[in-house]
């Protein structure tokens, strides 16, 4: 990688029915070209099969995508070029994903859960009775395949690496706190590692010469709910019912609101074992605690008012990162959730970087409005203020509602269209 830019997976919620990118994505891709980064990480979440869908406008990786995809990598490498004048020390990967239980592929739009275990919470939320059914282990074995035959269609197309998900609620993360599972996949530290080590040892064979990430919620806490008593602020689930805390990886069973990373630790640990040194630092999920994984002041249309100050929440992640960089020297750190620092945000990711915090700056929701801000202020450039994400959600609330992802507030592309009328009535209601 010639600079320690990077551009986060951002799903954009915006591809064609059959999983293919469209006009939407491919402007998406052209934005991550032109930040400058020399890391782009996976592009966007890639569904390795239908019915792992997060929603009916996900892109897939199949046969009949393959011509999309490759658009979308030569796109983004022609508008990387006209920005830096060179693809030279570029990285692209193809972050591959099923959604478990969150997965809702068809336009209907209703949840299709694929679980591994029952959550007393997430189970609750979702309305699934007591006798919903369970991957089978046959189930997984499938979606394994698929996980492979995924990756050999990147390296096919000429992707440098693809992310295993392993954050953010979906099956890759639900695994690692399947500790109630019975079964190969369930239980012990190795069980609910297995998915991982059997993916990985199938794209090694379809694939050789494909490099392997994995972007990870490192650290988590218990579902939160808006508080009816406090204006909606977010509060935790009543704990006392849930303690110990069976169902989460990184988090203290006891104290569910506060991260445990032991197990975090062997998770990286077991990657230096499988040959695999690009780790992406995330947290939590946008499904349960969203002021955790995403800090903003302003929640989305099905969230809650954050629980403490989003600085807070941001400092959780750039800790997480710099403790467990400290612990793996020779693993290569992607630090997350710096987009609500705005204006702070160069200064904080150069501090970052120089202190060894993390080896390289991620960017997600700010690529949607002002994908060049690193690139600017690394050549001295003036910050375009106007153009600094200020953390309004509406990149979260429109897809909610059935809508694209985008910035709303800020793209002229989104803001004097038919979708801003839309998510204006949508958020009205």
């Amino acid at each position: 990688m010639a600079n320690r830019i990077a551009v986060q997976p951002m799903e954009g919620w915006d591809g064609s029915a059959d999983g293919s990118p469209t006009d939407k994505t491919i402007r998406r891709w052209q934005r991550f070209g032109r930040s400058g980064a020399k890391l782009i990480w996976g592009g966007e979440a890639v569904a390795v099969s239908h019915e792992g869908r997060a929603n009916p406008n996900q892109l897939l990786a199949a046969r009949h995508t393959e011509a999309g995809l490759a658009t979308l990598r030569t796109t983004l490498i022609e508008h990387h070029r006209s920005t830096t004048g060179s693809d030279d020390g570029l990285l692209i990967g193809l972050q591959l994903t099923h959604s478990g239980r969150f997965s809702r592929p068809n336009s209907h739009g209703r949840p299709e859960p694929r679980i591994l275990y029952h959550h007393p919470i997430l189970d609750r939320r979702l309305g699934l009775p007591e006798d919903y059914p369970l991957l089978k282990d046959e189930d997984i074995k499938i979606i394994i395949e698929r996980f492979h035959r995924a990756a050999r269609l990147a390296w096919k197309l000429g992707f440098d690496f693809v992310d295993i998900k392993h954050c953010h609620g979906y099956l890759g993360h639900e695994f690692l706190s399947a500790h109630t599972r019975e079964g190969p996949y369930g239980g012990s530290f190795e069980n609910r590692t297995r998915f991982l080590r059997e993916v990985v040892q199938g794209i090694r064979s379809a694939a050789p010469g494909l490099q392997i990430a994995v972007r990870l919620s490192a650290f988590d806490t218990i579902p939160f709910r808006p508080d009816p008593l406090r204006s909606g602020r977010g509060i935790p689930e009543t704990q006392e019912r849930f303690i110990p805390y069976r169902w989460g990886f990184g988090v203290d069973q006891l104290n569910p609101t506060e991260p445990d990373l032991s197990e975090t630790v062997r998770f990286l640990s077991l990657l230096e074992e499988l040959d695999i040194h690009l780790v992406n630092v995330t947290a939590g999920s946008p499904y349960y605690n969203p002021h955790l994984q995403r800090p903003a002041l302003y929640p989305p249309s099905d969230g809650y008012l954050p629980p403490e100050d989003p600085l807070v929440s941001a400092a959780r992640h750039l800790h997480a990162a710099r403790a467990l960089k400290q612990q793996f020297p020779n693993l290569i750190f992607m630090g997350t959730g710096y987009s609500y620092l705005q204006d702070y945000l160069p200064h904080v990711a150069q501090a970052a970087v120089r202190e060894g915090w993390t080896d390289v700056v991620g960017l997600g929701r700010m690529v949607l409005t002002y994908p060049e801000l690193l690139w600017d202020a690394t050549e001295g450039n003036p910050i375009q203020r106007k153009r600094i994400c200020r953390t309004f959600s509406d990149c979260t609330t429109a897809p909610r509602n059935g809508l694209p992802s985008g910035c709303y507030p800020l793209d002229s592309f989104y803001k004097d269209s038919e979708l801003m009328e839309k998510l204006v009535a949508a958020k009205k209601h």
